[in-house]
């Protein structure tokens, strides 16, 4: 089955930078969207970044434009997020997922496959 599986978490004091990571197997990886949601405790998955499957269109929440950057690398079936600036509200678990028809999307119900997450906090 598809596995989505995050890495590059952790604990980072307000401005600091962290890059994650999101690892596919068994799909074509070049034919999907993908995208990073966030879920901070006791809220809703929140849209952070999307990226079209040729790398070529990308898509940001208002709350992360001009700090987070979304890429990929086909040949690595790997997507990233590098996260510069960071606030203490930006504490949360991030997720990746992929979408099957191949553009960028804010709704997680365009998205087929999530991984797990890994955490990411904040501190002021």
């Amino acid at each position: 089955q598809v596995q989505l599986v995050e890495s590059g978490g952790g604990l980072v004091q307000a401005g600091g930078s962290l890059r994650l990571s999101c690892a596919a197997s068994r799909l074509t990886f070049s034919t999907y969207a993908m995208g990073w949601f966030r879920q901070a405790p006791g809220k809703e998955r929140d849209f952070v970044a999307a990226i079209k499957w040729s790398g070529d269109r990308t898509a940001y929440a208002d709350s992360v434009k001009g700090r987070f950057t979304i890429s990929r690398d086909n040949a690595k079936n790997t997507v990233y997020l590098q996260m510069n600036s960071l606030k203490p509200e930006d504490t949360a678990v991030y997720l990746c997922a992929a979408a099957s028809y191949g553009s960028t999307s804010s709704s997680p119900y365009a998205y087929s496959y999530w991984g797990q997450g890994t955490q990411v906090t904040v501190t002021s």
